[in-house]
């Protein structure tokens, strides 16, 4: 599974003109999952924005997670992270789960994510949607947890 994750003093995400998940300081994350992906990639995918130590501690250095600081998760499905860009101008999304798939494994996320964490908000999946954020830092850091198929340890 890929993500973006951005550090939020708040963020929102809106549907048709309704908010349809909002947060007040967190974690904004922009979730993709890929063809070969698991409810493994998932659950490693949320071990580690749990944990990723982001958030400023007293001295002003990055050493706490959301969790340490009681923050939001704003959950927001986004297949376009899958581009492939390498040839021609059109992206390719063929590294993308197929959507039933992609839905299936963004649900399944979003349910662990509330059975650890307190506050869990999401977008829509497959909706157009508006994002609103104000990125706290900037802070916005790329996480991917690769398909097992994918490792480099099992390719030939």
């Amino acid at each position: 599974m890929m993500s973006v994750l951005q550090r939020v003093k708040n963020a929102r995400v809106d549907v048709g003109g309704e908010t349809c998940g909002r947060i007040e300081q967190g974690l904004l994350v922009l979730v993709c999952a890929e063809r070969g992906d698991s409810e493994a990639e998932a659950d490693k995918l949320l071990a580690k924005l749990l944990k990723l130590r982001i958030f400023s501690d007293e001295q002003g250095k990055m050493n706490r997670s959301v969790q340490d600081v009681n923050g939001g998760l704003l959950l927001v499905s986004q297949f376009t992270l899958a581009a492939d860009t390498a040839s021609g101008n059109r992206p390719s999304f063929k590294q993308a789960a197929a959507p039933d798939e992609g839905r299936r494994l963004y649900d399944y996320l979003v349910e662990q994510a509330r059975a650890l964490h307190p506050v869990v908000q999401t977008g829509r999946f497959a909706a157009d949607m508006q994002v609103h954020l104000v990125n706290d830092g900037p802070v916005t850091v790329p996480l991917r947890v690769a398909p097992r198929s994918l490792l480099p340890e099992e390719q030939g």
